[in-house]
């Protein structure tokens, strides 16, 4: 019967969604179960109305949507309706395990992923759970007891997790935008910059990080005192306002950007790094191998931004400024740092060793095991 599957290919189901941080992993998982056999069958389980049922179809896998929200922590009214829509979810999903007939699931963090497990452990299918932060969340140490393997980034996770399940694999990451090797002298010629002058890169991500641009709006001539080159990404939410308080070409040495379409390149261009510290992003500092600041959103749930930040500072791979403290402290800290040869180069050496970066090959081998398993 197993000679049989495996000759028809497995059938898959990928759970989860709501941010980037979430859904390029599991796109990345399923890119590396297909390559691993073109006749795997992957279908994706999202919430409706998140952004997984725009981006999945967009990197060709079918996704179907459940009507399911997290909990609202501002807004007591707005929970009213969740008990009801986690039964629909559960239902929902129940349904589709019914029609898809899985050999196993994965989940990967969000909404969806949640019901779409728990109606997986209700059928007997099993499931991976790929837990992308250092801190588990509730949902996800619940699952966990029924899990056949959990996939983590960072060491100490059996404080959440039965020990016997773990896997350290790491976080999947974008692999062309960490391609860095060769290409700071492009970099450069692509941002129009000097050689001569040392490079600030500031990233909030594709929405922005409103701390990250208000700290560099308030301390820019610093950075240009100190003849610092700046490639600072404002995000969409953010990058209008600040090109009207600027202009377009506000000063040579400074380039701001909305998006950045070639991470390889901003990251390439880079001497020192200032980001916030989701766990896919971290995962591509750790490959790419700069030193980075790093200034965690608290607008998290169980602040995992702070605890990813912190595992990192533990192994004196990273440097650590609070949100609060950020619009006072992050420039002054930017500057010392490019000062700081010896700081660099430890900060270097240190996010490497922690770079793991066929964490989506591995992931896929354990999916594919598991269906083997059971």
């Amino acid at each position: 019967m197993d000679k049989i599957k495996m000759a028809k290919g497995k059938r898959i189901i990928i759970s989860g969604g709501g941010t980037g941080g979430h859904i390029f992993p599991a796109i990345a998982i399923a890119n590396a179960l297909k390559k691993l056999d073109p006749a795997t069958e992957i279908l994706f389980v999202g919430a409706n109305g998140r952004m997984e049922m725009e981006k999945v179809p967009a990197a060709g896998y079918k996704i179907i949507g459940l009507n399911i929200q997290g909990i609202q922590r501002k807004s007591v009214w707005k929970n009213l309706l969740f008990p009801v829509k986690l039964f629909n979810s559960v239902s929902k999903a129940l349904q589709i395990i019914k029609d898809f007939r899985p050999d196993a699931a994965v989940g990967v963090g969000g909404y969806a992923s949640g019901p779409l497990l728990y109606a997986a452990s209700m059928k007997g299918v099993p499931y991976l759970i790929q837990e992308q932060n250092s801190y588990a969340g509730i949902t996800n140490k619940w699952l966990g007891k029924k899990a056949e393997k959990i996939c983590v980034a960072f060491d100490g996770m059996e404080q959440f997790f039965p020990a016997d399940k773990l896997i350290k694999t790491g976080n999947p990451i974008r692999r062309e935008s960490v391609d860095v090797a060769g290409k700071h002298l492009q970099a450069l010629e692509l941002y129009k910059l000097s050689a001569e002058k040392k490079t600030i890169m500031v990233t909030g991500g594709s929405l922005g990080a409103r701390t990250l641009n208000n700290s560099i709006l308030a301390h820019l001539d610093q950075i240009i005192a100190a003849d610092v080159q700046l490639i600072w990404q404002t995000g969409k939410f953010y990058y209008k306002s600040i090109i009207d308080q600027l202009g377009e070409d506000y000063h040579p040495n400074v380039r701001i950007v909305e998006f950045v379409s070639r991470m390889d390149l901003a990251y390439a261009a880079a001497d020192v790094i200032i980001s916030r510290a989701g766990a896919g992003t971290i995962a591509e500092l750790c490959v790419v191998k700069k030193p980075v600041i790093l200034v965690p959103s608290p607008n998290v749930a169980e602040d995992h931004q702070t605890k990813n930040a912190l595992a990192l500072v533990h192994d004196q791979a990273a440097i650590f400024v609070a949100d609060r403290d950020a619009e006072e402290k992050l420039t002054e800290k930017a500057l010392e740092l490019l000062k700081d040869k010896d700081l660099q180069k430890k900060l270097s050496d240190n996010i490497g060793k922690m770079a793991l970066p066929n964490a989506d090959e591995v992931i896929a081998k354990e999916v594919i095991q598991i269906t083997i398993n059971n």
